[in-house]
């Protein structure tokens, strides 16, 4: 017992038992993604002191616009862009060292220098050329009932991750143990692409090289990130945690099996980043004044008619990382609601409120009427009953004056303030920040979210 509390002494941090002044707060889309998550954290991360990516991969793209310049970013932590915040990569990604080399070099001939604070688990997953293959060869095999993947690899990485037959990035460091695995792995993916698909096999040699190589480039940034992330809430700073995609995309909780090969909710941050699910002071979810999604799936308040094509053209809805044209419907509080109810949403920011200036009449999905005639608060968790539900609107004034780039809530007109307290009312969730434009500036805030 003497000897444990010696070691104890010698080992652990003095501060480990005290209570922290820091803040930590996860950002996560509430829809389907592209809600503007990115343009959100970066504003967030003026006064942050650590950004962490916690799952996804290079599927999900956060486009932020800084003195009328777009940066688009797919797996670097939108922290990066700032010069005094750590970014990190942790564990619950999957990692496409290609790209994540290509973002390196981009910021670089921007001037944007990631040494000394970018640092990535070893523990990411990686994303092999074979894993794009499956992917691809998969989607297409499918014809019309092809889920809508970015054809990434991202979901095979994530099979082979909890099929523990998948490669790591520490495993690159050991080549012995690297290059058995890796044989392994590619066996069985070319016996599923040459004799399932009917695709070409994927050499061995060439994506051992190429990964080896990879790896090597990335070695000065790999770092304990669990360990990174307790020392930074011991030294009362602030940590951000930065979702990729949207909650309702969430592998569990999602409307399966339209959605994404990872957990999107909050519940991620823990094992996504061995972070510990006391220390998360708040939670906000970031929601477009409308509703968007890509790919398959249902989509109760979707529009396919003048209302729908004036969303999709004003708000530009094509994906950051495809280019694919995203679906638009009116704002939808049930699955909103599912959201809240999910993630313990402390606080919500609503995105995109100018696309719906100009418009007579606004309308919000208040409730859902199934093909039973059962009317519904929330959304059914079957996915054949959610894709027979139909919309229960109610209709509210529209405003004619615009809201972009407004950056005082006094500026907004009546009914736009009146739509925004009725989403308030609907959701019971304070919505803390208003997004006006794309650039940083053009944000009103309702209440600070990183106040103590």
């Amino acid at each position: 017992m003497l000897a444990g509390v010696a070691l104890l002494n010698l080992c652990s941090p003095p501060l480990i038992f005290r209570e922290c002044d820091g803040k930590e707060i996860v950002i996560l889309g509430s829809q389907w993604g592209d809600e503007g998550k990115g343009k959100l954290v970066d504003y967030l991360t003026e006064r942050a002191d650590v950004v962490v990516r916690f799952q996804g991969g290079h599927n999900a793209g956060h486009t932020i616009v800084v003195g009328g310049e777009k940066i688009a970013l797919r797996l670097m932590p939108c922290g990066i862009l700032r010069d005094n915040v750590q970014c990190c990569i942790g564990n619950g990604v999957v990692l496409a060292l290609p790209t994540l080399l290509d973002e390196i070099a981009m910021l670089a001939d921007k001037g944007i220098d990631v040494a000394d604070k970018l640092h990535i688990s070893s523990a990411c997953p990686l994303v092999l050329p074979s894993h794009i293959a499956l992917d691809q060869a998969r989607e297409a095999a499918s014809g019309n009932k092809a889920i809508g993947t970015t054809g990434r690899g991202i979901g095979p990485t994530y099979e082979d991750k909890v099929a523990r037959r998948g490669l790591r990035l520490s495993d690159c460091y050991h080549s012995e143990y690297f290059n058995e695995r890796l044989s392994a792995l590619l066996d069985y993916h070319n016996f599923l692409l040459t004799k399932y698909y009917a695709a070409e096999p994927v050499a061995q040699q060439a994506v051992a090289d190429e990964l080896l190589a990879q790896a090597e480039q990335v070695r000065p940034y790999v770092a304990d990130v669990a360990d990174l992330l307790a020392t930074a809430r011991l030294r009362d700073q602030v940590i951000v945690f930065e979702g990729a995609q949207g909650c309702l995309l969430d592998i569990d909780h999602g409307t399966y099996p339209y959605v994404t090969s990872s957990n999107t909710t909050a519940g991620a941050v823990v094992v996504g980043a061995g972070f510990g699910p006391c220390h998360i002071d708040g939670v906000m979810g970031i929601t477009k004044a409308y509703t968007t999604r890509v790919g398959g799936g249902p989509f109760v308040t979707e529009l396919d008619d003048a209302v729908g094509e004036h969303l999709a053209s004003k708000g530009q809805e094509f994906g950051t990382v495809t280019g694919r044209p995203r679906r638009c419907g009116w704002f939808d509080a049930v699955v909103l609601r599912r959201a809240v109810q999910l993630n313990s949403f402390t606080s919500l920011c609503l995105t995109k409120l100018d696309v719906l200036d100009g418009l007579d009449q606004v309308r919000l999905c208040v409730g859902y009427e199934t093909a039973a005639g059962e009317r519904l608060l929330v959304p059914p968790t079957d996915p054949i009953k959610f894709a027979g539900c139909q919309p229960i609107y109610e209709t509210m004034q529209g405003w004619q004056a615009s809201t972009y780039g407004l950056q005082t809530y006094d500026s907004l007109p009546a009914a736009a303030k009146n739509y925004l307290r009725r989403i308030e009312e609907l959701l019971a969730c304070p919505i803390d920040l208003l997004s006006t434009g794309p650039d940083r500036v053009q944000t009103i805030v309702l209440n600070d979210p990183l106040s103590q």
